[in-house]
């Protein structure tokens, strides 16, 4: 067993499958895409564990409240890691989190999207730990996400040249 997938076990961690598309969608990119020694990783949502997008659903600070939120960064977080798993094989050869971008879902007045998308970067720390979680990171309101989901992140990442 590689050491993310260990350490995600031993959080009682699982990774999603692949995407399923809410009915009649069609997504014609790639969920993360290796250009050399980086991965770029589209936006993701949080998924649930049959591969659907998984709630609350709406805006935080309306809808939905910030720890209910803060756990679809997680689950956003956890998705992106299954798009790269797909895409590079193992997770072991993550050497580096470069930039991760978070979008909130935010009713009108809402400012705390920082303590949102620190699910994600609370789950990456956990993972990879201080060294290679590291990672510089934005954390934006937005009126309106696709499939009214509360969060949405992209990011890149370094691996190792192997292949």
């Amino acid at each position: 067993m590689s050491r993310v997938a260990a350490r995600l076990a031993e959080l009682g961690l699982q990774l999603p499958p692949p995407l399923v598309a809410p009915p009649g969608v069609v997504l014609p990119f790639a969920f993360a895409q290796r250009v050399g020694t980086r991965v770029l990783i589209a936006g993701h949502g949080p998924q649930g564990p049959d591969g659907r997008l998984t709630g609350p659903f709406g805006k935080v600070g309306a809808e939905v409240d910030v720890a209910a939120a803060r756990h679809a960064a997680m689950l956003t977080g956890l998705s992106m890691l299954a798009s790269v798993q797909a895409e590079i094989g193992d997770l072991d050869r993550i050497t580096g989190w470069r930039r991760v971008f978070g979008m909130v879902a935010s009713a009108p007045g809402f400012q705390d999207q920082p303590s949102v998308i620190n699910g994600f970067s609370d789950l990456i720390h956990a993972v990879f730990g201080p060294v290679i979680g590291r990672h510089v990171r934005s954390a934006v309101g937005m009126a309106e996400l696709p499939w009214n989901i509360p969060v949405e992140i992209e990011g890149e990442l370094a691996i190792d040249g192997g292949d």
